[in-house]
């Protein structure tokens, strides 16, 4: 969303952001909330815990957290007046705040739609379909859709998918394409302290003879992530591999737990970092993973594969059945994608990409899918002439 913001600001637009902030133990003991990134003014708020909390703290912090928002800047909100409104799914529930900034400003809204929640959570057996939370649920998921004048969905699968699901939202749903930027886009100063830690992460870690297979982001249910911890375990013979996992999510005690009780020697979990160390990672890995759990029935596309793009990485993954981000990856050459479940097909693709000659062909691959699908630019300019 940063890279996105940048983008507008290039093209003249003033950029707000409101945002919700998270403590944890990336960020501790934060009193200004009120910052301005490249340009870009940032407004930040507390909303409690989220992703580390339970479910149902959970669901409590995210209805609250849109009107935490708007008592927090209720006054810098109503001495602003915005053109458009940009939001991001999930959360479900940032409708109010949407729709507060749209009666103030006469404004018109995008949605960007991410993630079917709460499909998913239905589909993997979590909660069942005519039950009273998935009422609640879709009740509120409506509402978000209505609050927004159009909604940009990330793949022709899952664009085909909600349009048959929710006619009523047809003739405002676009598709729209994960987005992220050349590196070049980054200030001076992170790119400075990119640079410096160079290598860093390998010697940290007596990774420098490895080839490592890296997995950033959500450890979650839907993520399946066991399936990638039983590639792991899989290549144990093959002693020059080594898989690091990084992030947060309601699966890492499983993943702590997996790598523990089978003494993988050849698995590593770490935290989540920032967004500069977390790219100087990426740029010292050969290989990004990313796993789809097979029960669902959209089409997602993780977000973490534009990273891997951005640094130029070769892409292994699985998804689940019909997924049309195979053709986009497997179909440009920029990695190997098997359908979730099929254990043997994924360890076969590990396999070839522990090859350096397939890996080199494949990263140039995967920095031209930057430019094929994922511009940012292009973004922006679907965005508005999707208001005109």
């Amino acid at each position: 969303m940063h890279e996105l913001a940048i983008e507008f600001k290039s093209r003249g637009y003033e950029v707000d952001v409101y945002t919700p902030l998270i403590l944890g133990k990336v960020q501790k003991g934060i009193s200004n909330l009120n910052i301005q990134m490249d340009g870009i003014n940032i407004f930040r708020f507390y909303a409690g815990k989220l992703k580390t909390a339970s479910k149902p703290l959970r669901l409590i912090n995210e209805i609250l957290m849109p009107y935490k928002g708007i008592l927090r800047y209720y006054n810098k909100l109503g001495s602003r007046n915005y053109q458009f409104v940009i939001s991001y799914s999930p959360s479900i529930f940032w409708y109010p705040f949407v729709l507060f900034l749209k009666i103030k400003s006469n404004a018109k809204s995008f949605l960007i739609l991410r993630d079917f929640f709460p499909q998913w959570v239905i589909d993997n057996g979590m909660i069942k379909e005519k039950s009273l939370i998935a009422k609640f649920f879709r009740w509120h998921e409506s509402k978000c859709y209505s609050a927004s004048d159009i909604i940009g969905i990330q793949s022709p699968a899952n664009l085909n998918w909600f349009q048959d699901k929710f006619p009523i939202f047809r003739n405002k749903s676009t598709l729209l394409y994960n987005w992220a930027s050349p590196l070049g886009f980054k200030s001076n100063q992170s790119q400075s302290r990119i640079k410096d830690k160079i290598g860093n992460f390998r010697k940290k870690y007596n990774l420098e003879s490895k080839i490592i297979f890296f997995y950033g982001g959500n450890i979650g249910h839907a993520q399946d992530i066991r399936n990638l911890l039983q590639l792991a375990e899989d290549m144990v013979p093959y002693k020059d591999v080594f898989f690091v996992f990084m992030g947060s999510g309601d699966e890492v005690d499983l993943l702590k737990n997996w790598i523990s009780d089978r003494n993988l020697q050849n698995t590593l979990y770490l935290e989540s970092v920032d967004q500069g160390e977390f790219i100087q990672i990426l740029q010292e890995v050969n290989v990004g993973l990313f796993s789809l759990h097979p029960h669902h029935t959209t089409h997602n596309f993780p977000g973490k594969i534009l990273a891997y793009c951005q640094v130029g990485i070769p892409i292994l993954g699985a998804v689940n059945t019909g997924n049309d981000i195979v053709s986009v990856i497997e179909g440009n050459g920029a990695g190997k994608i098997s359908i979730a479940g099929d254990s043997k097909t994924l360890f076969k693709n590990a396999v070839l990409l522990s090859d350096e000659k397939v890996r080199k062909r494949m990263s140039e691959k995967s920095l031209l899918l930057m430019d094929t699908y994922f511009s940012t630019a292009k973004t922006v300019d679907l965005i508005l002439s999707s208001f005109e």
